[in-house]
């Protein structure tokens, strides 16, 4: 667990991961330890209405923890260089038909059949 002096130097100037685990943790003590939001401002001199907005964007944003978004994007990877594969292993058939046919027709002029 995050310390409340820790909390306030991550509040003061931490990054934005910082300051994202400090607003959950927050809002766990709220919710699970049942710490009331007085006391939890209090200790970190934040207004009460932040504490409320940082709760509301939490429960409207809610959902996206459940939705796996790595799956499709890892998939669409995985799609994207199997085409890539299979477009230039194409492109070496063509190559090496093109060969073979430039020495048939080559072959058949040294025949006199062409």
């Amino acid at each position: 667990m995050v310390t409340t002096s820790a909390l306030t130097l991550i509040l003061c100037g931490g990054t934005v991961k910082q300051l994202a685990t400090v607003r959950l943790t927050l809002l766990r003590r709220h919710l699970l330890d049942k710490v009331p939001v007085s006391d939890l401002c209090e200790e970190l001199s934040l207004q009460p209405t932040v504490f409320y907005r940082w709760q509301k964007e939490f429960f409207e944003n809610g959902a996206a923890a459940f939705q796996t978004t790595e799956r499709p994007r890892r998939q669409a990877e995985e799609k994207q260089k199997r085409i890539e594969f299979l477009e230039k292993k194409v492109q070496t058939k063509d190559e090496v038909l093109a060969e073979l046919m430039a020495e048939h027709i080559a072959l058949k002029k040294s025949l006199g059949e062409l």
